[in-house]
C-alpha cells in the first residue's frame, strides 16, 4: 500500500455542529477522524491536524506552514502523496501557493466540501474518498498540485470556486477539468505543459487586490500607494483596460516602484495589451503595469506575493508574469 499523508486544515468539511442560531460552526472535534477506516482500504494513511480553520482564516503564513509541513514530511520518510483537506472559500488559493513553493513531484490533492457531515448530501467523505483515490493514482505524479471535488480533477493554477453553495462549485473556466473520477478508475485526459518553482521563507509582503469597476476613482490606488503595500494587482475589465481617472494613481505607485499587475476580471480569455487609448492595455502596458495571462485576481496576488519574497524575482517579474 502507498503512505498517505492526510492533513486537517478546517473548513466545512470538518464541521459537524449547528449553533443556537443554526449556523454551522466549528466542532471540537473532526468528524473525518472517523471515517479513517474507509481510507485504509485505499492507502496507508497518517494524519495530520495542522489546525481548525475556516477557511476565510487562511492566510499566506498558513500556507506557508502547509507548504513546510509536506516538505518536513517528504524528507522525513517515504511518503507517496498528501491529501490536504480545506475550506472551500480560499482552497484555490492555498492549492495556488503550494503549487508554485513546493518542489515534489509526488501527488499533493486538496479537497474539501460544500455540506457539513450532518446535513443532508453530506459531500465531505465522498471526496475525501476521491482524492485519495487520485493521490496514490501513479498517474497523478508530476502534474503539480490538484483539486478534487465532485468526481472532477483540476489543476491549482485554473480552478476556482463559481458558486455558493453547489457541490460542483469548483470549475476551471476555459480549460476544464484535466480528469474524471470513475468508480472503477481514475481517467487523466490531458496534463499541465509546465511548472513553476520558487523558493519561499517569507510571507511578509503586502499585496493588494483591487476590482475595477466603471467611474472608479483613484482615491483606493492613492491609499493603497501611502499604507504600505509592496504590490497590487488590477482585475481590470475586458482584455485589460482600466478608467481614465485612475490612470495618474498607477503611475504614481509605479514611480514608487510598486508592481502593478493586471488581470482581466472575465472569467474567460486573458489580459492583453491591445488597446492605445487613455487607460487601454497597449497605453498601462507602456507605462510598466504587467499583464498576468490567464490568472484570476486572487491567483496573481499570490504569485506577485511570492515573487517579492525574495529579491532575486522581483527584478525580472516581467518574466515570471509572462509564463
Amino acid at each position: 500500500m502507498k503512505k498517505i499523508v492526510l492533513i486537517h486544515t478546517g473548513g466545512t468539511i470538518s464541521m459537524h455542529v449547528h449553533d443556537k442560531s443554526g449556523a454551522v460552526v466549528p466542532g471540537e472535534t473532526n468528524p473525518l477522524t472517523t471515517e479513517i477506516g474507509k481510507l485504509m482500504e485505499y492507502a496507508d494513511i497518517h494524519e495530520i491536524e495542522a489546525f481548525n480553520y475556516p477557511s476565510p482564516h487562511m492566510t499566506p503564513k498558513e500556507m506557508l506552514k502547509l507548504k513546510q509541513i509536506i516538505d518536513e514530511q517528504s524528507s522525513e520518510d517515504h511518503v507517496d502523496g498528501f491529501v490536504i483537506t480545506h475550506g472551500t472559500d480560499t482552497l484555490e488559493e492555498t492549492a495556488y501557493f503550494l503549487d508554485l513553493t513546493v518542489k515534489s513531484k509526488v501527488p499533493i490533492i486538496l479537497t474539501g466540501a460544500m455540506r457539513s457531515s450532518n446535513e443532508i448530501g453530506a459531500d465531505g467523505v465522498y471526496n475525501l474518498m476521491s482524492a485519495v483515490r487520485v493521490a496514490i493514482s501513479d498517474n497523478a505524479i508530476g502534474k503539480g498540485v490538484l483539486v478534487v471535488m465532485n468526481d472532477e480533477i483540476h489543476t491549482a493554477q485554473n480552478v476556482t470556486k463559481t458558486s455558493t453553495s453547489n457541490v460542483s462549485t469548483f470549475q476551471s473556466p476555459q480549460y476544464g477539468p484535466i480528469g474524471l473520477i470513475s468508480k472503477t478508475a481514475i481517467h487523466f485526459h490531458h496534463s499541465p505543459n509546465t511548472r513553476e518553482s520558487f523558493e519561499v521563507t517569507d510571507v511578509s509582503p503586502k499585496v493588494a487586490l483591487l476590482k475595477i469597476y466603471a467611474g472608479m476613482d483613484a482615491d483606493l490606488l492613492t491609499h493603497v500607494a501611502k499604507a504600505g503595500y509592496h504590490g497590487v494587482v488590477l482585475e481590470g475589465l475586458g482584455q485589460g483596460n482600466v478608467p481614465p481617472a485612475i490612470v495618474p494613481a498607477i503611475q504614481q505607485l509605479l514611480n514608487q516602484d510598486i508592481p502593478v499587475v493586471l488581470v482581466s476580471r472575465c472569467y474567460n480569455g486573458i489580459a492583453q495589451p491591445v488597446y492605445g487609448y487613455e487607460g487601454g492595455g497597449k497605453m498601462l502596458e507602456d507605462m510598466g503595469v504587467l499583464f498576468a495571462h490567464g490568472l484570476s485576481g486572487q491567483k496573481a496576488r499570490i504569485k506577485l506575493l511570492i515573487a517579492l519574497s525574495d529579491p532575486r524575482w522581483s527584478l525580472c517579474l516581467n518574466e515570471i508574469f509572462e509564463y
